[in-house]
């Protein structure tokens, strides 16, 4: 299963009104880890950045001169993305700009909901916590989500901090270490199961209690929630 956290940012508020996208990162999920296989690009947009957001994101006109413009890197963009469930926190801001981008680039490119399936976390979080905030700084707050380097918004640090807050919301860990780590994240030389040889006394079974039970439902309810109807405990539990 193979997902794109993913997150922009733009020289304004509406595409409509001739705003671009000047980032765009994605952080890769692989059957729920992290690859590292990040997609990150800054981008020229022919056109002044609003000055509300250049306090959101801090990218100025002058550092864009340089950078390609979407036409640029739109096939690499393409064959990154395709074919991938992408995650957004309130999609229909980013696939809007997306879809802009590439009906610019080509006028029969296929949108980005066309390429990829669309989960938006924004509709997640208010299903899971209604009538709560559930910014991406809330949620950090809530699910203990470092997000102290967070000083302005950027692209692909808010898709990394998007992808843990994703993996927490949704019932998953973030990462297994079952040995030494090399450079690319897989477990290194060494890195495996180590089979116990001392004599041990039989383990102690505790027992659900009632209260217990209720907290544990409650929990694969909240996953199978936020996948879709894909909670394998859950089907396993109730079978």
């Amino acid at each position: 299963m193979r997902q794109i956290v993913l997150d922009t940012e733009t020289t304004g508020l509406e595409p409509a009104e001739g705003h671009r996208i000047i980032e765009i990162g994605c952080v890769e999920l692989v059957d729920r880890r992290l690859t590292r296989n990040n997609f990150h690009q800054y981008l020229r947009p022919d056109r002044e950045i609003d000055q509300g957001a250049v306090q959101v994101h801090g990218i100025t006109d002058e550092f864009l001169r340089d950078k390609p413009r979407f036409d640029d890197i739109a096939e690499d963009f393409i064959g990154y993305v395709r074919g991938a469930e992408l995650i957004i926190h309130n999609a229909p801001f980013d696939v809007g700009f997306l879809n802009h981008e590439l009906g610019l680039w080509r006028e029969d490119a296929e949108p980005i909901d066309k390429l990829c399936r669309i989960t938006d976390t924004l509709v997640m979080a208010r299903s899971l916590h209604p009538g709560q905030r559930n910014s991406l700084d809330a949620l950090c707050k809530r699910y203990e989500v470092d997000n102290s380097q967070r000083d302005l918004h950027g692209a692909l640090l808010d898709a990394e901090i998007l992808a843990d807050l994703y993996l927490a919301m949704s019932g998953g860990q973030v990462s297994l270490a079952l040995g030494a780590q090399d450079g690319s994240g897989r477990g290194g030389v060494g890195a495996g199961p180590h089979r116990l040889t001392a004599q041990r006394p039989p383990l102690m079974v505790v027992r659900a209690d009632a209260e217990e039970s209720a907290a544990h439902q409650a929990r694969l309810a909240a996953i199978e929630a936020a996948s879709g109807g894909e909670c394998l405990w859950l089907k396993t539990w109730m079978g």
